[in-house]
């Protein structure tokens, strides 16, 4: 008796975590959104707090002990709950690996860098900036440190071990070369392929009333649940709250209604993914998430291979035309155009205005920088001229002076961040993978798209990745969903299907 009482003890002591977690993610989703620009200190203050807290209840020196037992006494056939232990020893593990003074510390340093970072990016003040970012990597050093001697990991690893359980720098080394090899030859053909085909763009602007309806049928027809969740506006784009209220956000520009379209399809891929996590195992660690490079792997797979896709064009260009369409040029709004606009490759410098193709190198080009900064082979001041030197070598661009579209562009590392930037481009790498698989399983899918049908790819990932939250490890989700595990063959095979063979049948 006393052994099942432990399992309940757990499961009422994550119910509490996971309640202040939600309010934690609502107050995150305030400052982005709401917060008045006077009450930043302040708000710093109580998530710190709040922050300590969370770490302390993860610390219990009761927890050890009711895991021991829950784990003898667990059945054999309950697999769930088996699942549910493995996930909260693991938070456990991480949670006491870092001391509550250092929580504290770097939970202040970063949202006042973040803070700060709003105002100074806008300014291209990297010196004004530069001494709150230091704070803050030299907290992380710190964090990794700790985590390192807890887990036995790099510290690089350690950090990333928080976003994406499992992987480890080597891997991710190897899957970058790969790439590294593959894109400058491929950058060149796409480019010199679409030098020679011609591309009607809407023309603008575009007002913000009308992108929003846009951005709000968009959703709809994705299946985003309104019941449980909203759409607002952030410097960033992001996806937010928790499964039961979801916030995602986006921005405007009234020269470019793309760029918020295809936000609002990105981060309403994750929502979906969090609105279809098991709600049976709601407050428990197993209900979460499997890890940011699934999780990217479905905003990438609506923003990529169905919002981009000719077929599901052909749906939405209607749509675009009636809402946006002011100008006289009326064939840009063909689905024709529109996809080739949409597919189009050009080197730039701001990662989330990124194609598709070039993405990846801004991708490798941070994790070349971030890695060596955590390990500490690399400073603060030394990251406006790497980061040149390898937007020169990757993209062709210079940043000298640039700093908002250089190493200010990203929110990540101003808000202590460190060890996601992978996640982005494992992303891509499921995503291509996870949607072959559905195309294999559902003839005639793109068909649906072409009638704005998402039920049976909505249904397949609902089934297969969705609902499994953390109950299996990243491989082996992997494997049961698509065959196997990741393979970036899949990525390169997708890349080359929609910008060289320009097979409209699989896009």
């Amino acid at each position: 008796m006393k052994k099942n009482s432990s399992y309940q003890s757990l499961v009422r002591h994550f119910t509490k975590i996971r309640n202040l977690q939600h309010l934690g993610a609502i107050a995150s989703w305030d400052e982005a959104v709401m917060r008045p620009q006077g009450a930043g200190e302040y708000r710093a203050e109580a998530m710190a707090e709040l922050h300590v807290l969370l770490n302390d209840l993860l610390c219990d020196p009761r927890l050890p002990e009711w895991l021991a037992e829950a784990q003898q006494a667990a059945s054999p056939s309950d697999s769930w709950q088996a699942a549910n232990l493995r996930e909260m020893a693991r938070e456990v593990s991480q949670a006491t690996a870092v001391d509550s003074a250092l929580v504290e510390a770097k939970t202040k340093a970063s949202m006042r860098c973040e803070q700060t970072w709003r105002i100074k990016r806008a300014q291209n003040d990297w010196t004004g900036m530069k001494p709150l970012f230091q704070e803050v990597v030299r907290l992380a050093r710190l964090e990794a440190q700790q985590r390192a001697a807890h887990s036995g990991l790099k510290p690089y690893d350690a950090m990333m071990d928080l976003h994406e359980p499992g992987m480890r720098s080597d891997q991710v080394d190897q899957l970058f070369f790969d790439l590294k090899n593959f894109l400058p030859d491929f950058i060149q053909r796409v480019l010199a392929r679409q030098r020679s085909e011609g591309v009607l763009r809407p023309d603008g602007p575009f007002p913000i009333p009308q992108q929003r309806q846009l951005g709000l049928k968009a959703m709809e027809v994705l299946g985003f649940d309104f019941r449980h969740g909203r759409l607002d506006v952030s410097h960033h784009p992001f996806c937010g709250g928790v499964p039961h209220d979801v916030r995602i956000t986006t921005r405007y520009q009234e020269h470019d209604f793309a760029d918020n379209l295809m936000s609002v399809l990105h981060e309403t891929g994750h929502a979906l993914y969090e609105q279809g996590l098991p709600r049976e195992w709601t407050h428990q660690p197993v209900s979460s998430a499997r890890s940011m490079g699934i999780h990217e792997s479905q905003s990438l797979l609506f923003e990529m291979q169905v919002g981009r896709s000719f077929h599901f064009l052909q749906y939405l260009s209607p749509i675009m035309k009636e809402l946006l369409h002011l100008g006289p040029n009326e064939q840009a709004w063909s689905p024709e155009h529109l996809y080739r606009s949409l597919t189009r490759v050009k080197p730039d410098f701001i990662r989330v205005n990124a194609d598709e193709v070039t993405y990846p190198a801004h991708v490798i080009l941070r994790y070349e920088i971030e890695r060596p900064l955590i390990e500490g082979r690399l400073e603060v001041e030394d990251i406006p001229e790497v980061w040149n030197q390898k937007m020169q070598q990757y993209l062709g661009l210079s940043t000298v002076g640039n700093f908002k579209d250089g190493p200010l562009q990203d929110v990540h590392w101003m808000g202590g961040t460190f060890g996601y930037f992978p996640s982005y481009t494992l992303g891509a790498m499921n995503a291509a993978q996870i949607f072959q698989a559905v195309y294999r399983d559902c003839p005639g899918l793109l068909d649906d798209f072409a009638r704005g049908d998402l039920s049976r790819l909505r249904r397949w990932l609902g089934e297969r990745i969705w609902s499994r939250g953390s109950f299996l490890e990243v491989n082996e989700l992997l494997r049961q969903a698509t065959g196997e595990v990741l393979n970036p063959k899949y990525f390169k095979q997708h890349l080359s299907y929609r910008y060289l063979e320009r097979d409209w049948t699989q896009v």
